[in-house]
């Protein structure tokens, strides 16, 4: 078994940025696929970037947001610059140790509880 706690999350203004981690404990995730998955209320969960030994990222947050990790510390972390409103939402981690398809939230085990990230103008 693999929990995950998000963190980091918080109230800022559009342009800002904001690092979330999230920390897994029960094994290592150093090999597992690694998501990003933000929701807006009334919307469905929402891909905004992975990792594995590469990362992806689809075209609304290419160029503004980064996926790194610290293996020593068994934790993933999401660096999200220039932040806009439609950027708001819960933000979650899950892990997998595979996918077929990095965006499918159906793909992945394990997910964390999310953080709140608001983003005002």
């Amino acid at each position: 078994q693999v929990q995950l706690v998000e963190s980091g999350g918080g109230q800022v203004q559009a342009g800002d940025s904001l690092r979330l981690s999230c920390a897994a404990s029960g094994r290592t995730v150093n090999s597992d696929y690694m998501g990003w998955f933000r929701q807006a209320p009334g919307k469905e969960r929402e891909f905004v970037g992975g990792i594995h030994f590469d990362t992806y990222y689809p075209e609304s947050v290419k160029g503004r947001f980064s996926i790194y990790r610290d293996n020593t510390k068994n934790t993933v972390y999401l660096q999200m610059n220039s932040l806009k409103r439609e950027d708001s939402g819960v933000y979650y981690c899950a892990a997998s140790p595979t996918v077929r398809r990095w965006d499918s939230p159906r793909e992945y085990d394990y997910w964390g509880q999310g953080t709140q990230v608001t983003v005002s103008s």
